[in-house]
């Protein structure tokens, strides 16, 4: 399949990735106007079985591939209380091959369609995430009915409570829209103020990670049972519990305005001083001393914590 699917799209390919259609859709936004910011609803739970099983077979005629691609996608689900629930339409999301038949779904369904159909326009899709670019808010509102048109023909829906035009606002354009901000694939593009090479301010319609990324990290810090569990382990066992999990944001959220994830790194120092203020009784109630202590584990090893290896951090 891989040599017939479309450029632009990046999700669940080889040489392909999440930070890959963000740069690309940060370009398009500088260079056109307005951007449909899609979401189809319930997209894995929906997709038509026959629909699915005619999308594949326009690429292989194998009695044996199609067997076992609907079998796959009619196999029984057996709930968490032991109920077996039988299975009419959608692909289970985590199914092995779920990800390929997303993928040659909407590659019929929209990739092609749209190269078919409005070549000039451009778009990035990743799995059933998608933004399309165009010059002006007319020639979005007719590319937007024509989407929804399609998708009714193939048994999909276009969510009207999350589905939205945006304007990408900056220094060069004067319009003025109620949305101008959209979320795509754990970053938010909006207006930013950035500095050019002068050293001049301007604003930039740009990626940075999103409130809803961020608060998923905190979430996630904060219920690592390392954080809040048993205090037997070293701040040294702490660190190698953690890291893999803050590298993994730092080359994932940090890719695009770094600075923005300065937020994460305080919330992590503030979970690693009262982690130390539970362990060390001489720490106890004494926010000065416990933050003292940081201050001093992070001057004898910087890159103890991943996060102190990227942003240099200083206790009061």
């Amino acid at each position: 399949m891989e040599p017939h699917f479309h450029d632009d799209s990046y999700g669940y390919r080889p040489g392909k990735s999440a930070l890959d259609a963000i740069a690309q859709a940060r370009r398009r936004c500088w260079r056109d106007d307005w951007v449909l910011d899609m979401d189809i609803r319930g997209f894995f739970d929906a997709l038509d079985h026959k629909l699915v099983m005619r999308a594949v077979s326009k690429f292989t005629q194998c009695k044996w591939t199609l067997l076992y691609i609907e079998r796959w996608l009619k196999a029984d689900v057996i709930l968490p209380n032991g109920e077996l629930m039988r299975r009419t339409q959608g692909t289970p999301q985590g199914g092995v091959i779920s990800p390929l038949l997303a993928n040659i779904f909407l590659h019929l369904g929209f990739d092609k369609w749209m190269q078919d159909e409005f070549s000039c326009i451009h778009f990035e899709r990743y799995a059933d995430d998608i933004v399309v670019h165009c010059r002006s808010h007319k020639q979005l509102e007719f590319i937007e009915r024509k989407i929804r048109t399609r998708f009714a023909q193939c048994k999909l829906e276009l969510c009207p409570e999350k589905t939205k035009i945006v304007y990408c606002k900056d220094s060069n354009r004067d319009g003025v829209y109620a949305n101008q901000s959209f979320d795509f694939l754990g970053y938010t593009f909006r207006p930013r103020s950035s500095r050019d090479k002068d050293g001049n301010f301007f604003v930039s319609f740009s990626p940075a990670v999103s409130r809803k990324a961020l608060k998923a990290m905190r979430l996630k810090i904060k219920e690592h049972p390392m954080i809040k569990g048993c205090f037997s382990q070293s701040v040294e066992e702490l660190a190698k519990a953690i890291n893999p999990i803050i590298q993994g944001w730092i080359n994932y959220y940090g890719k695009f305005r770094r600075s923005s994830m300065s937020a994460i790194y305080d919330y992590i120092n503030v979970k690693i001083i009262k982690w130390a203020r539970r362990k060390y009784k001489h720490l106890q109630r004494r926010k000065r001393r416990s933050a003292h202590w940081l201050r001093e584990l992070y001057l004898q090893d910087p890159g103890l914590f991943s996060h102190w290896r990227v942003w240099h951090w200083v206790a009061e």
